[in-house]
């Protein structure tokens, strides 16, 4: 898979540095992946869940959130939001227009 950006990675765990590790892992398991369907992702992801159009991450026990969209077509993986559950409990990413 071609993630975009990881910068969004780096500028968060530079914000919740205990978040790095986590998202690093999430990073090099992701960006070796050729997955063709959620449920392959799921095999190796339990607990991401497919919320409108976007797929969506527990990091570091649930702590965190990372938001993204995915083309299983083309193998890209756009980064969308990386969030605390805080955060993300307070559900402004679902007012993303491509949320749907």
């Amino acid at each position: 898979m071609h993630i975009i950006s990881r910068k969004a990675l780096v500028q968060f765990s530079n914000r919740h540095s205990d978040s790095r590790v986590a998202l690093d892992d999430w990073y090099r398991i992701v960006s070796k992946a050729k997955w063709q369907h959620i449920n392959e992702l799921k095999a190796v992801y339990p607990s991401a869940d497919a919320v409108g159009n976007f797929t969506v991450f527990n990091i570091k026990g649930n702590k965190y959130r990372l938001i993204v969209s995915i083309s299983y077509k083309t193998q890209d993986v756009y980064i969308k939001y990386v969030l605390t559950h805080a955060e993300y409990d307070l559900g402004a990413w679902k007012n993303d227009p491509y949320f749907k």
